[in-house]
């Protein structure tokens, strides 16, 4: 926290000038005020604590700089000088002025608004739940798991945090961690069947692939296909197709029939569509 600059301020000389009593302890359980949150709040909490350790209306005034931090400290340093005499002015002129800032913040009544989507995981539930939480001030953390939990859809973990009861965050965090494993295994699992599915599909694809003839009737030679393949074959004229492999199933081939022009066994090369269409 940043300390205030004492030496010029809005305070009058008699404040200015009041002397704190020897004893007197600056209490610091409240987190300074740095322009987020409801000012109403904060001055509430404020009053209280001073209260609590005897603060008079000047010490209320002198110690109020020491819980500003940010842009509220320098709203406060730019008033202009001499024009606070009385903390309750202060008071007035600080939560006119941040009063703003109330409204871009959630009370903990709004955490029970927020509830678990359908075929929303636990963790993504968790951390939209949690991001608001951390932005709201002086949670309380029973408030806090009692938001959490009722959000749940009524689902498996639901019923595993009625048995376990947690009593405390920590608790209750343990639970959720586990169970958000659990989760991520089996969605890791279904990935794992989705990729073997489609690779069966693909491989059933090639299993059934079938070449369809060009052309509707072919021209008759004297001789026959296999050895005009081969003799352009010989002389490098065409080459053998690279995915030769595609062309059927290569498991359970007839071993009795070969291609001269894929180099494979499963069909002749009178059959072989491919054959066909090149001469």
């Amino acid at each position: 926290m940043r300390k205030p600059d004492n030496s010029v301020g809005p305070f009058t000389p008699d404040v200015m000038n009041f002397k704190l009593p020897q004893r007197f302890t600056l209490p610091m359980t409240l987190t300074p005020y740095d322009e987020l949150g409801d000012p109403k709040k904060f001055l509430k909490k404020f009053r209280t604590i001073m209260i609590v350790n005897g603060a008079s209306d000047p010490i209320l005034c002198r110690c109020f700089l020491n819980y500003l931090d940010g842009p509220a400290l320098d709203w406060l340093c730019a008033l202009p000088a001499g024009s606070i005499s009385q903390f309750q002015e202060l008071a007035k002129l600080f939560e006119d002025h941040f009063a703003g800032s109330a409204i871009y913040l959630h009370d903990s009544d709004y955490l029970n608004t927020i509830k678990q989507k359908q075929n929303e995981s636990l963790k993504d539930y968790m951390t939209r739940f949690t991001k608001v939480a951390i932005s709201i001030p002086d949670l309380h953390p029973e408030v806090h798991l009692h938001a959490i939990k009722s959000g749940f859809r009524p689902e498996n973990f639901q019923e595993t945090i009625a048995v376990a009861k947690p009593k405390t965050l920590a608790e209750f965090r343990e639970k959720a961690k586990g169970q958000i494993d659990i989760e991520e295994l089996r969605q890791a699992r279904k990935s794992d069947k989705a990729y073997y599915r489609d690779d069966d599909k693909t491989q059933n694809s090639k299993r059934n692939f079938k070449i369809t003839p060009r052309f509707d009737s072919y021209t008759q030679f004297n001789m026959k296909r296999e050895n005009i393949i081969k003799e352009i074959l010989n002389p490098k004229l065409i080459k053998p197709p690279r995915n030769a492999g595609t062309y059927q199933d290569t498991k359970n081939v007839d071993k009795s029939k070969y291609c001269a022009f894929h180099q494979k066994h499963g069909h002749t090369t009178d059959e072989c569509v491919v054959a066909k269409d090149l001469l």
